[in-house]
């Protein structure tokens, strides 16, 4: 059975960077990987938060991208950082990715099927409202609702 996040959480960070991991999670992430995680830069202005199998699996497919890449494989694997869920049920996210991703004290966690997106609140609504302002992509235009 392969475990598939999804949904989205509204979340704080507190004074030292730290999320709550939402309670829907937290029994699934301590099976899958026993609380260990991995988070790095997302192109799009968030961060990914990995479950460890699922960012190895990431990390292999970036190792094996050619030099011509070497720009996004820093991206990726020069920022990822290794952290684990601590006994209250918290994840100490970077200094580093908090400026990187723009966080404040606001900020959505959302299920990605393998991995999770952590964005800043606001810059998410940003986002969302963008996205939902263009056209439907070609790739959704014979999905059916």
């Amino acid at each position: 059975m392969t475990l598939v996040f999804q949904g989205s959480s509204a979340l704080s960070l507190d004074a030292k960077g730290r999320m709550a991991v939402p309670a829907r999670h937290r029994d699934a992430l301590q099976a899958l990987c026993g609380g260990q995680i991995t988070i790095t830069k997302n192109p799009a202005g968030c961060l990914m938060v990995f479950p460890r199998p699922a960012w190895e699996s990431f990390r292999d497919k970036v190792m094996a991208l050619p030099m011509s890449a070497a720009g996004w494989k820093r991206i990726f694997l020069g920022n990822a950082q290794d952290v684990e869920i601590d006994s209250a049920a918290r994840v100490l996210v970077a200094p580093e990715l908090r400026a990187a991703a723009g966080l404040s004290k606001e900020v959505m966690l959302l299920g990605m099927g393998t991995h999770f997106e952590l964005w800043d609140a606001q810059r998410y609504a940003a986002h969302e409202a963008e996205v939902m302002a263009q056209p439907m992509p070609d790739a959704l235009q014979d999905f059916t609702f």
